[in-house]
């Protein structure tokens, strides 16, 4: 234990800064390259980088598989729902203009909350597939 003291550090420090590099890219992506893929692929990695420094187990203790499991279905469901809305108002689905007043306004938060969900979905996808194959041949904790 005592020699890892430096990648423990080192990614204590670092998983902060991971975690807001997503958040850029997940807000970013209406202006430039960038979105929920990519959001929750950077998300899934520091709780992965997370895992491979401190263990598997301390991993599922931050992120426990049941909360992975929501992820997905949460995700989908946001993306549903945006897709839903704009029926129920009339329109086809996904389309963002009737969420609003001004159809600007409407197309912005339905892209927000459209890669919102991709973002929530992916991060969860991403960390079960981990998990899964991380944790072959291991009795569950």
């Amino acid at each position: 234990m005592r020699a890892q003291i430096v990648p423990r550090v080192v990614t204590k420090l670092f998983i902060p800064f991971v975690l807001m590099f997503a958040l850029y890219v997940q807000f970013h992506g209406d202006y430039g390259p960038g979105g929920g893929f990519q959001a929750g692929v950077t998300l899934a990695a520091a709780i992965i980088l997370y895992a491979l420094i401190f263990g598997l187990p301390n991993a599922r203790r931050v992120m426990p598989p049941w909360l992975v499991e929501a992820m997905i279905a949460l995700g989908v469901l946001i993306f549903g729902a945006v897709g839903v809305a704009g029926m129920l108002r009339g329109e086809e689905f996904l389309d963002y203009s009737v969420l609003s007043a001004d159809a600007v306004a409407g197309q912005h938060l339905g892209i927000l909350l459209v890669e919102a969900g991709v973002c929530v979905t992916v991060a969860g996808v991403m960390l079960m597939i981990f998990y899964l194959f991380a944790g072959r041949g291991r009795r569950p904790s």
